[in-house]
């Protein structure tokens, strides 16, 4: 992960911005009071998604059994 002071950081702000959203690699920010970091909108969102998904009991494992199932043998139908 790409590292940067916060007086970096706040001076060259758009090309940062510009950056992050190019490379889709998170930026620290580094500062006397703490650090953060930088994420472009659509990696926070997939984050995002991914967290909740994990968080739901048993998807993890459906996951995994569906990666391992070959695209032939699966249904064109969806059973609901």
């Amino acid at each position: 992960m790409k590292t940067v002071t916060a007086t970096s950081a706040r001076s060259d702000l758009y090309q940062l911005i510009d950056s992050t959203l190019e490379e889709h690699q998170p930026v620290q920010i580094t500062g006397k009071r703490g650090n953060a970091v930088l994420v472009g909108e659509q990696d926070w969102n997939s984050i995002q998604e991914t967290l909740y998904l994990l968080g739901i009991p048993g998807m993890r494992e459906s996951i995994q059994e569906g990666m391992a199932e070959s695209i032939d043998s699966c249904s064109d139908e969806i059973d609901l």
